[in-house]
């Protein structure tokens, strides 16, 4: 049996913590067993910590951690990995849920002793009809095709508890997570059974605050690692290739790609100036309230 501890970061996930527990208590589990579901709630202000709270009345394995004042979501892990029992852990955002045989899927390669970190199959739950949801489906499908041929992290991966945390001021935690398991010589696994859902953003102005501080956070990385190997979604080449197979050219899809494209050259601008002229680095980053939101209507 593969025991792990379940780590959930949260801020201000009202909307969706509690589905999410329940979701992990539902879990189908035969060689995997979750021994504890550890809540980092970090600077919450509405209804997150109540609703952990009475979870965690029902269920002896839930434990809510507070940071009272919000310190960025690499903190919140530093803090779950100090404070996790098992030897494997899995880390999920607050926002995202698992299908039901996730944890078995993600977990049960670990049975070999060479893994040291997994990678679940990001789904987001946006609808294709609009330009965003057109992108970020897009997005995705691009980051599941990559991630078949060169591991890349996501919204919620799982690792051996052989690193101490990592710098509480990055913005890429999964990356950083995967270099330090790298270095000590495991192997990385993406593993596309293990599904979960998300949201990406339904607006341009959400988008440009998720994808800049992602961009600024691989910047922050090579200045603190300068020999450090960035994932391949940031292999621009290998991008573009992926992304004209994918393309349909009829218009719609032709002027929606375009637009993406476009989106994505924005994005980076802005991070670029972020960093090297604003010398701005958000770990502690601006929410995008259109990603927080995952309702069973969106699930179906």
């Amino acid at each position: 049996m593969l025991n792990c501890s379940m780590g959930i970061t949260a801020y201000n996930e009202e909307a969706n913590i509690g589905q999410l527990l329940e979701a992990l208590q539902k879990q189908r589990l035969v060689n995997v067993s979750i021994d504890e579901i550890i809540v980092v709630a970090s600077g919450c202000t509405n209804g997150t910590v109540k609703i952990v709270k009475n979870y965690k009345m029902k269920d002896k394995k839930v434990k809510l951690l507070i940071q009272e004042k919000r310190e960025g979501k690499a903190s919140a892990i530093n803090l779950f990995i100090k404070s996790a029992k098992t030897d494997l852990l899995v880390l999920e955002c607050g926002d995202t849920l698992p299908y039901e045989d996730t944890v078995e899927h993600l977990v049960s390669p670990f049975s070999d002793s060479r893994i040291g970190m997994t990678s679940a199959h990001i789904l987001p739950v946006n609808k294709t009809e609009t330009f965003m949801g057109f992108y970020v489906n897009l997005f995705w499908k691009l980051h599941h095709q990559i991630a078949t041929r060169s591991f890349k992290g996501g919204e919620m991966v799982a690792f051996r508890k052989v690193i101490e945390g990592i710098p509480s001021d990055t913005a890429t935690d999964e990356t950083w997570i995967a270099l330090l398991l790298k270095e000590k010589g495991y192997k990385l696994l993406y593993v596309p059974e293990a599904r979960v859902r998300n949201r990406g953003p339904e607006s341009i102005t959400d988008f440009l605050k998720v994808r800049r501080r992602q961009l600024i956070g691989y910047l922050h990385l090579k200045h603190l690692w300068p020999s450090a190997e960035l994932p391949e979604t940031m292999n621009n080449l290998l991008v573009l290739k992926l992304l004209l197979k994918e393309t349909k050219w009829n218009l719609r899809s032709t002027l929606f790609t375009l637009g993406a494209v476009g989106l994505e050259l924005l994005g980076r601008i802005l991070a670029t100036y972020d960093w090297y002229l604003r010398k701005h680095n958000p770990y502690i980053w601006e929410i995008a309230p259109s990603t927080k939101t995952i309702t069973k209507q969106c699930l179906r």
